[in-house]
């Protein structure tokens, strides 16, 4: 089943914003925009690590990455970072080894999404281009598997299973969302493991390629996508809105609100998270490694997120710091 797309033209305006203060990570990354020096912000996870999914629970950030820095993003494993300021973050170690603790794949653990209901963390990822389901008491693990079997196996659907994001409303319901080449969408059962397949809903906004995310704001949901190869410096970020989570969206035109410039190249595959309590939002995301990244050696940067009066996302300032974020609710 397919949605059908309507463009429209939001009016974005530029944010600039720079701050002369460095972070603990690779000091001195000079870069050029506009004219001026400026120094790149460093990466808030030491290493390489890419597709991050940034969540808040129990009064702590946490992101969940693709390790990287193989050639074929062939990890095994993922693993998880907390935080209570959203700058120095702590490495939980491994929450979910696909050698040990699957029976259906053991390679490609890319992209993970994450979700709490009813006192139980649910973990959705990609493995060997499956879409699998793990579920802990914890949001740092460990994760089991609880089917013994992809949620989405390999070939389901068009395109590529992989890069699952899930989303629950405010009124309860689960919805998920995946793929390479479309965006699936479908509600989730009320036991957060399983769907009925007859209910998928396919769609191919213009540019998509993969990523997806979806946030809600004020009424308004926000179905979010990479476009371009994550190899591809050019890798950015576009959206949609609906006053539905599963559409039809409206494409929001104009420049890409995530994108790289001067040394930060292949700025995408991201994900955002609200400060409990307040209308303040941040969006993290990975780049090519600075200095001499490609698409098999990014790592993850966070970046504040804002909107105009209207609800438009307005374009994100890579160049702009982060600053320590506390949790009072």
């Amino acid at each position: 089943m397919f949605k059908k797309f309507y463009r429209i033209v939001f009016p974005l305006t530029m944010i600039v914003s720079f701050n002369s203060k460095s972070q603990s990570h690779n000091p001195g990354q000079h870069i050029e925009k506009s004219g001026l020096a400026t120094v790149a912000p460093s990466p808030v996870l030491p290493g390489k690590y890419a597709d991050p999914h940034i969540a808040v629970f129990n009064k702590h950030f946490y992101i969940y990455p693709t390790t990287d820095g193989k050639t074929g993003w062939a990890s095994d494993s993922f693993s998880c970072w907390s935080s209570s300021d959203m700058v120095h973050w702590k490495n939980e170690g491994t929450i979910l080894d696909l050698k040990n603790d699957l029976t259906w794949a053991h390679t490609h653990a890319w992209a993970p999404a994450i979700a709490f209901k009813k006192g139980k963390y649910y973990y959705y990822y990609s493995a060997n281009k499956n879409i699998g389901v793990a579920t802990a008491n914890s949001p740092q693990g460990p994760f089991k598997d609880p089917i013994g079997k992809p949620l989405v196996a390999a070939n389901a659907f068009k395109g590529q299973m992989i890069d699952p994001m899930v989303f629950v409303d405010s009124d309860g319901q689960a919805y998920l969302y995946w793929g390479q080449g479309n965006c699936n969408m479908v509600q989730l059962n009320e036991d957060m493991i399983s769907f009925d397949t007859s209910k998928v809903i396919t769609i191919r906004p213009e540019g998509f390629n993969e990523g997806s995310f979806m946030l809600k704001r004020k009424g308004i949901y926000y179905l979010m996508w990479s476009e371009y190869d994550t190899r591809d410096p050019r890798y950015s970020i576009a959206y949609a809105t609906s006053k539905s989570p599963l559409g039809p969206f409206v494409k929001a035109e104009g420049q890409s609100i995530l994108k790289g410039s001067g040394t930060i190249k292949g700025a995408g595959h991201h994900s955002v998270v609200q400060v409990p309590g307040k209308d303040e939002w941040y969006i993290a995301y990975h780049r090519f490694v600075i200095p001499d990244g490609d698409g098999y050696n990014r790592e993850t940067c966070i970046s504040p997120m804002r909107f105009d009066a209207a609800g438009n996302i307005l374009p994100i300032n890579a160049f702009e710091r982060i600053k320590r974020v506390r949790i009072t609710k």
